[in-house]
């Protein structure tokens, strides 16, 4: 574990990734409303693996996401994290 270098986010990345987090969520749920709402006969057509594409891909970025603002709260030594944390 030595090789994992933790770096503080800036306030203003914190702020983004938080905002970008509902956006990430309203595509996936899209993708697979239209996933669902294609019929049984076009199964294996093109519109079913470009909404498949879209909702791993939405759901890879909300994961990154979630991870990046996981470690940011971890990190003892950042005041904004600190900050920025929900008061529990």
């Amino acid at each position: 574990m030595a090789l994992v270098k933790r770096v503080a986010l800036a306030p203003r990345a914190v702020r983004q990734l938080r905002r970008v987090r509902s956006v990430y969520v309203a595509g996936m749920l899209l993708s697979a409303l239209g996933l669902l709402s294609l019929d049984d006969s076009a199964a294996g057509g093109r519109q079913t693996v470009i909404a498949g594409v879209f909702l791993l891909v939405f759901a890879a970025l909300l994961t990154l996401t979630a991870v990046q603002l996981w470690r940011h709260g971890r990190t003892k030594h950042c005041s904004t994290a600190k900050k920025l944390s929900p008061l529990v």
